[in-house]
């Protein structure tokens, strides 16, 4: 017998957990789950594509809000709305993905008799959501079945203020190809790539991915590597000014800033090296990718995510925190030689082992099954 799952998440647009939520809903359709997916926002923004019997309900009720007033007012119609579509689908379980999201969902299923698992994204420690979500956040939390989270060290400070619920760790599983035309990367495929001198970064241009930080670092040690050239990929509000930073340091001629890409897998291939300077991070998708298409990978040693993928010097280099000297350092190191790019990208390879997409639903089909098992059999409004 199927079950009825539904996830809620912001949108399908660009980022780390709406793939992800596109992800779930796509390998429990497959597998003959009843699956809805419910988004704040319109699926003209769609970015992800899903299975045909995915049920969508994409609400459109993203638009920013002018002031206190009309943000509690959008933010009361959107549960009111939230909570409609969540009965209709009556689920055996819900999930929800980010931190807001996970709160409206909360408050929508208040009065349901249905489990909620929340599922935290980033690392909240450093990423801010404002005093008000905040406060709702802890209120709320406590309310959930249970929380996934993707690190250890998320998990024991999550711990210090949910004291009685079910918090698991379920790191991210390097996320499968969008398109079937992508072939798998294997230690005999690296050997007979063509040899690049192309560095990637992958990622929403926004402050916490530190991509100003790269840009520095690059800048560094540009003059000595004039053949090699920066890639970062992605969107973001910080576009303008890094490209702003790019021209002051002037690498116009070897630093490019081409925008989102829809098959990163195949950008990844054309590469030698990925940097991921993230001031923060959750669990980073783009290092998962990076490394399971066979890159050389650097990445600074924040909280939380890199320390607990990358094996230092041997299947990538971890760099200390906020560092700009140590990643130029880096950067050096394996521009300038071969044989340990060579060495780190083969050794990467074994990150689709290791955080596999069959131990991640395996992870989330025990945890489903527990909270289903515990709690009444269908939700319904009261």
């Amino acid at each position: 017998m199927s079950r009825r799952l539904t996830i809620t998440v912001p949108s399908l647009s660009l980022g780390g957990a709406e793939g992800v939520a596109a992800m779930m809903a796509n390998h429990w359709a497959w597998r003959g789950e009843e699956v809805t997916l419910i988004t704040l926002d319109s699926a003209e923004t769609d970015s992800f594509s899903l299975e045909e019997n995915v049920q969508r309900i994409a609400l459109d009720l993203m638009q920013d809000s002018k002031n206190l007033f009309q943000a509690i007012s959008s933010n009361r119609l959107r549960i009111n709305f939230l909570q409609s579509a969540i009965a209709r689908s009556q689920p055996d379980v819900v999930i929800s993905l980010t931190d807001r999201m996970n709160v409206l969902t909360l408050l929508a299923a208040g009065r349901m008799r249905c489990p909620v698992i929340i599922s935290e994204r980033s690392d909240p420690r450093h990423h801010p959501i404002g005093r008000l979500w905040s406060f709702l956040r802890k209120r709320t939390y406590p309310r959930a079945s249970a929380l996934v989270v993707q690190t250890q060290g998320v998990a024991d400070f999550c711990r210090q203020w949910l004291k009685s619920t079910h918090i698991e760790v379920i790191p991210n599983a390097v996320p499968a190809p969008r398109s079937p035309d992508v072939p798998a990367v294997s230690p005999e495929t690296l050997v007979a790539r063509s040899p690049s001198k192309l560095i990637l970064g992958l990622g929403r241009l926004s402050h916490e991915k530190g991509f100003d930080r790269l840009l520095d670092a690059f800048a560094s040690i540009a003059g000595d590597f004039p053949d090699w050239r920066l890639r970062i990929l992605g969107e973001g509000p910080l576009r303008d000014s890094l490209q702003e930073q790019i021209n002051h340091l002037g690498l116009q001629d070897q630093v490019t800033l081409p925008g989102w890409t829809s098959e990163p897998e195949l950008q990844l291939d054309q590469g030698a090296l990925f940097v991921l300077p993230s001031r923060y991070e959750g669990f980073p998708n783009a290092l998962l990718q990076a490394m399971s298409r066979g890159l050389a990978c650097i990445s600074y040693d924040c909280e939380s995510g890199p320390a607990e993928i990358i094996r230092p010097e041997l299947d990538g280099l971890l760099v200390p925190a906020d560092s700009v000297t140590e990643l130029g350092q880096a950067l050096k190191r394996l521009m300038g030689d071969e044989a340990l790019r060579s060495r780190l990208a083969n050794e990467a390879l074994q990150v689709t082992e290791r955080f596999s997409v069959e131990k991640y639903f395996l992870h989330w089909e025990q945890l489903i099954n527990q909270v289903i098992s515990e709690s009444k059999p269908s939700c319904n409004s009261t």
